[in-house]
């Protein structure tokens, strides 16, 4: 029997490997129109930054030594032109460019995959790159060595874009990154790839998300990059990322069948719809194990699983059935892992697939053990049977093993109970006596039974204005930062503020990552409470995904100077102590906050506190800490996980927390008389500004101002006629408000939206809700709702009503009065 095989990379090189060892006496033709087989494409950016300094350790296998070792006739540089099923040969190009013609008994295509390159203006002038193989390796090397690079720009925030970034970054390079997407790492949910922006902007990398690519210009400086925001980027070199597209010119030229997705269709022995010709790898399309729908997947685990089953299949007639890939995939970005598998609810909503997720934060190992690393797995799952359908993972220790446990009980069926009954093994310095995959399941089946009715950031994202939300963390995590509007009620003292809490109103709890969340939310079902939630995640998940992300504007280290002890002439060195050192690692919130307000109290003003720790959101909030306590932030910096961050007390009597109003004739007192969108957002833009510096705020809402206090969902309450013309005629709530000038028939006031989302600019209702949680007061003209035929409960609850006097006492006591 002759086998020819069409491509010597992963899956062609594994079947002819295969294929000798179930059949010593075939001939075995192995063809590949590149000069190298078998070499470790997912190691090229590692080799390219330096990591990997060996080039040699990249070729797995040489035509040499595949040769000797399996006697397979291995001919590098020759390419296939044409493909003849009804005389079964094929039209073969040596490196020279002589033609001849090689026989087949049976033939494997492994064309594997070709670089999306774009008709962009300037795209193949000098010093732009794609990365695919051994060769492209080497020029950009040569590249990098020769021009002396000092900066690239990398289109595409791909698993190979995220590496090559990193890579370039460790050869010295100061890095760029532009994705058309929202967010890096496009086949993970918004909320997972949130921390990824963050880590690679405290690595020095800048961010350019829902930025496209317009064309390109070569200058004797270099290559600029134009964006269409109209931004430019210089660079020394530009690497593509933008993705791959099954390579498919032989199957086309033979009238192989394409399926929907565009890669070589075959069946479930991996044959083409030709006989005797199969296919393998980033070329071909097979059904999804979990949808049964067509899709590409460009991964070396299931192309090398391909290869050994094709192997068997072209020998003993087609016995094994191959059982698909639910896309499992592991990078490292900088010090983080990133890894997924199955489908994400972004994919599941697309395919309109009925779905719940969960999040949970756990640690890499027990915290009492040194160095425990945060770990944040999410799971996607069938609401009701708890069937899994994915899972993602991110953090810096022990991602690969969940990821990998989860994994294999996707592929045979799992579901979330199996987490909850998978045996792990458990010794402190690897895990906890609750594995993290045990957490997530036993979260996933309280979502499902009912014990724990959630809520995602994104869906409070949406309805914030229609739910109270109580933060269950303690003060000083709450100093930290809260989502607004949120009431600070902490989680030990939830019963005795039983009173407070409506039973008729929504009510969602949060804490740092869900726990303290749920226990609060026990609490309350148990004496009564039916509409309650608790947020997926807590205020970690949520926090990291409403960020926003600058693009030009780096946050790093560097931004920020160290400040050491000698070198600060605020102090003497006589009168500074030695700094106190606190290892916060493997605390979970409030660990390290109660750590370092513990170590703040037991020190003099102008001494210091140097914390190490593991929780991300700890250092990132740490300068708003300082600012609301008074104390001073001197350092911070990041390395492997470990934040490390420098405070020095402050003197207390200095001190001005924001929600203290301070009186004394500097209050603000506003008049909100339009119902504007753009009075309204300054009217509130100005009243932030002001509570932030302490300052008592009144914001008194008249005529048509209130339809800026409405609420979204009202209750039904009873008008007359003219009450119920008003209500027909007037805004029904601050997201129907219009532009006062250009507003188009709405489409001004949509196209502002849209615009401040984009830009990470507060809402309206954000602004709103802001304001309410710093303080200030909201005064609704009793006169004005009585003309207009407004009702109390059509109000927000946190307004109150009054009259001119109320106003004027206000402002009697304010020195600045406006009239919007």
């Amino acid at each position: 029997m002759k086998y020819v095989i069409i491509g010597g990379v992963a899956g062609g090189a594994t079947a002819a490997a295969r294929l000798r060892r179930v059949d010593e006496m075939a001939e075995i033709i192995l063809l590949e129109k590149g000069p190298y087989i078998s070499y470790a494409n997912c190691g090229l950016p590692y080799y390219i930054g330096g990591v990997i300094t060996d080039r040699e350790k990249l070729l797995v296998q040489t035509p040499k030594s595949l040769g000797k070792r399996f006697r397979i006739d291995v001919r590098v540089q020759n390419e296939v032109l044409a493909i003849h099923p009804e005389t079964k040969t094929v039209t073969i190009r040596r490196a020279g460019g002589e033609e001849y013609e090689e026989s087949y008994d049976k033939l494997l295509l492994s064309p594997g995959a070709n670089p999306v390159k774009p008709p962009l203006e300037g795209i193949n002038s000098e010093g732009i790159f794609t990365l695919r193989n051994v060769e492209d390796t080497d020029h950009i090397k040569a590249y990098i060595a020769d021009k002396h690079v000092k900066r690239a720009v990398v289109v595409g925030a791909g698993f190979i874009g995220l590496e090559m970034a990193e890579n370039l970054h460790h050869a010295g390079i100061n890095v760029s990154i532009v994705e058309m997407g929202n967010q890096v790492m496009a086949p993970i949910d918004f909320s997972m790839a949130a921390p990824i922006h963050q880590h690679l902007l405290q690595k020095g990398v800048s961010l350019y998300l829902e930025e496209g690519v317009t064309h390109f210009q070569r200058t004797d400086q270099g290559i600029t990059v134009f964006l269409k925001s109209g931004k430019t980027i210089p660079a020394d070199m530009v690497l593509l990322s933008i993705g791959v597209r099954p390579a498919t010119a032989l199957a086309v030229q033979v009238g192989l069948k394409l399926g929907e997705t565009g890669g070589i269709w075959v069946d479930g022995h991996l044959e083409t719809s030709v006989k005797d010709i199969y296919a393998v790898g980033d070329a071909i399309e097979y059904p999804h194990p979990l949808t049964g729908k067509p899709w590409l997947n460009y991964l070396a685990n299931p192309a090398n699983r391909q290869g050994r089953i094709v192997a068997d299949n072209m020998v003993f007639g087609n016995i094994v059935t191959y059982e698909g890939a639910i896309g499992t995939s592991i990078a490292k970005v900088f010090d983080m892992t990133v890894a997924s598998t199955g489908l994400a609810a972004k994919r599941l909503k697309q395919w309109d697939m009925e779905y719940q997720s969960s999040v949970t934060h756990s640690a890499s190992h027990a915290g009492y053990y040194p160095d425990a690393l945060p770990l944040t797995l999410k799971l996607t799952f069938h609401p009701k049977t708890g069937k899994l359908y994915g899972a993602q993972c991110i953090g810096y220790e022990g991602v690969d093993k969940r990821i990998d446990q989860i994994s294999e009980l996707i592929k045979h069926g799992g579901t979330v109970y199996d987490l909850m009954e998978t045996e792990h093994a458990y010794a402190p310095p690897f895990s906890s006596a609750k594995d993290p995959i045990a957490i997530g399941g036993y979260v996933a089946s309280n979502i499902i039974s009912g014990a724990m009715p959630a809520i995602s950031w994104r869906e409070l994202v949406e309805q914030n204005d229609q739910m109270i939300l109580i933060d269950t963390r303690t003060p000083e995590e709450y100093s930290f930062g809260t989502i607004p509007g949120a009431v600070n009620i902490p989680l030990d003292e939830m019963r005795e503020h039983l009173s407070e809490i409506p039973k008729d109103k929504p009510i969602v709890f949060f804490c740092a990552v869900g726990l303290r969340g749920y226990l609060a939310q026990r609490i309350l079902m148990g004496r009564g409470y039916h509409n309650v939630r608790n947020l997926i995640g807590g205020y970690k998940t949520y926090s990291t995904s409403v960020t926003p992300i600058p693009s030009s504007v780096v946050e790093t280290s560097a931004a920020m100077p160290s400040v050491s002890p000698e070198s600060d002439v605020s102090l003497t060195s006589a009168s500074r102590k030695e700094t106190l050192k606190i290892n916060a690692c493997g605390l979970q919130c409030p660990g390290p906050i109660m750590q370092v307000k513990k170590a703040i109290d037991s020190i003099a003003t102008g001494e210091r506190v140097e914390i190490i720790a593991t929780d991300a959101g700890f250092a990132r909030d740490a300068s708003a800490w300082c600012d609301t306590t008074g104390n001073k932030l001197v350092d911070k910096h990041e390395e492997k996980g470990r934040y490390t961050v420098v405070i020095e007390k402050g003197d207390p009597d200095c001190v001005c927390p924001s929600n203290v109003h301070t009186g004394g004739g500097r209050g603000k007192t506003l008049i909100l008389f339009s119902d504007d969108l753009d009075r309204a957002l300054a009217t509130f833009v100005l009243a932030n500004g002001a509570a932030a510096t302490g300052q008592n705020v009144t914001i008194f809402f008249t005529f048509w101002g209130l339809n800026v206090l409405k609420k979204v969902q009202k209750p039904k309450v009873q008008k007359d006629f003219f009450g119920k013309m008003f209500g027909m005629m007037l805004p029904s709530s601050s997201l129907k408000l219009k532009l006062s000038q250009m507003n188009m028939f709405g489409m001004g006031s949509r196209m502002m939206r849209f615009l401040m989302k984009r830009k990470g600019v507060d809402s309206l209702e954000s602004l709103r809700s802001q304001a309410l949680a710093q303080g200030v007061e909201f005064i609704a003209c009793q006169m004005s709702m009585d003309m207009m035929g407004i009702q109390r409960e059509e109000l927000l609850d946190q307004v109150t009503i009054g009259g001119v006097a109320t106003y004027m006492e206000r402002a009697d006591k304010a020195n600045v009065n406006l009239f919007i």
